[in-house]
């Protein structure tokens, strides 16, 4: 079974930091060729934190991992023709831009249907009008830090994972494959502009949340229970934690079981006249749960409770740091994690596309250093020949090979 189901896609990828540079991740470990064009000396988030201890960004080689790169300064003339000529290239894969660019540099859907009318243009920005913004501040605007937290009065609790940039990141490739699909079909190109904030807000509508506040009021942060259901850590006795959850009448049956709680929770069904086989009653009398539960988990260490959790089919999972995640991940043959001989870092832990096709599972591909592809992707794609390449180099409209010790 292909692993490269996209191989006969030919991406040309301009953008920054996570949304845009993801989309074009996932269709490169698809196996979309993916050329991402930056401009000399690298982007905005080239040395980008997490940093490598050579000074190189840890950020940078994970989200560019097996892409092209090519380092061209698209603010002059010659390089935005260059930039035009790579995306309009001929070939019933080719055509196809990922941008999060803005302002007067930037490449549009018209200044590319003017050279190729089946065109394909994925604008990735903040609002839908064209503000700015970042994960970040959309997260704060949809009101997931005010749902976040300890329970009572608190300050907003931020969230370190940019969760709206990957899905905005998935679903722009999502488009490029339905916007591929279409042009074959039926020739056209397309337009298409995805924001961050619409993202963002269609997702916490499919979770019900938008029409939850407007019919019940605004929710407000109860720790770490789980909404609506029964879920919530635990201390154990060698000082771990770990997360349990009873979503199913199953799972709520097998913790009883393999905690002994089951008959002190049909008493207090009596008692409070309720029926804790129902979600919403675990919900309700959810501190009550845990405070039955609490003394059972304390008593026991985290080895004892996987052989005995584990056994019983208890939906649960233990806290681990992510250095923890990372050893565990890195002795696990059939881990998505994987690692690879990165230029400019050495050996690094990477993760490779997450969909497992049949038994096969695809290994990561390093990135290229910042500019490695210059000098090739321009003979070979748009036919300069080496002594007009060394001319834009030298003029600095193209930097070819690597751009110093530091770069990913």
């Amino acid at each position: 079974m292909s692993t490269t189901p996209l191989a006969h896609l030919q991406v040309v990828e301009c953008a920054t930091f996570v949304a845009g540079p993801s989309c074009g991740m996932n269709l490169a470990q698809l196996g979309a060729e993916v050329i991402r064009v930056d401009l000399p000396g690298g982007g905005s988030d080239h040395l980008r934190w997490p940093l490598a201890h050579t000074g190189a960004s840890l950020y940078w080689a994970n989200l560019n991992k097996g892409k092209r790169s090519v380092a061209l300064d698209y603010r002059t003339p010659e390089g935005r023709e260059l930039l035009l000529a790579l995306c309009t290239r001929p070939g019933p894969g080719a055509g196809i831009l990922v941008d999060n660019v803005a302002g007067r540099h930037r490449v549009t859907h018209e200044d590319l249907t003017a050279r190729r009318p089946d065109a394909i243009s994925v604008h990735v920005l903040g609002f839908p009008d064209g503000r700015p913004a970042v994960d970040y501040t959309v997260n704060a605007a949809v009101g997931i830090p005010e749902m976040t937290g300890p329970g009572g009065p608190a300050d907003p609790v931020n969230h370190v994972l940019p969760a709206w940039d990957l899905l905005t990141g998935a679903s722009a490739a999502l488009g490029v494959v339905a916007a591929v699909s279409r042009r074959e079909q039926t020739g056209a190109g397309s337009r298409l502009d995805i924001a961050l904030a619409d993202v963002a807000l269609s997702a916490v509508g499919v979770l019900g949340w938008l029409s939850e506040s407007e019919q019940h009021g605004d929710r407000a942060p109860h720790g770490n229970h789980l909404y609506g259901s029964f879920g919530t850590d635990f201390a154990t006795a060698d000082g771990r934690r770990v997360m349990v959850v009873a979503l199913t009448e199953g799972q709520w049956r097998a913790l009883g079981e393999v905690t002994g709680t089951a008959p002190v929770f049909a008493a207090l069904e009596t008692a409070l006249d309720t029926d804790l086989r129902h979600e919403s009653a675990r919900y309700e009398f959810r501190e009550t749960i845990a405070s039955i539960l609490r003394p059972w988990f304390a008593a026991r260490s985290l080895d004892e409770l996987t052989d005995r959790l584990n056994r019983a089919r208890v939906l649960w999972g233990p806290y681990r740091s992510m250095g923890e995640a990372a050893a565990l991940a890195r002795a696990d043959t059939g881990s998505v994690a994987r690692p690879v001989d990165q230029p400019g870092i050495g050996e690094m832990l990477a993760t490779a596309n997450p969909l497992r096709w049949g038994d096969h599972l695809t290994a990561p591909v390093p990135a290229p250093r910042l500019g490695a592809d210059t000098e090739e992707v321009l003979a070979q794609e748009l036919g300069l020949a080496g002594p007009e390449i060394g001319r834009l180099h030298d003029r600095r409209v193209v930097e070819c090979g690597p751009v110093g010790a530091s770069s990913a």
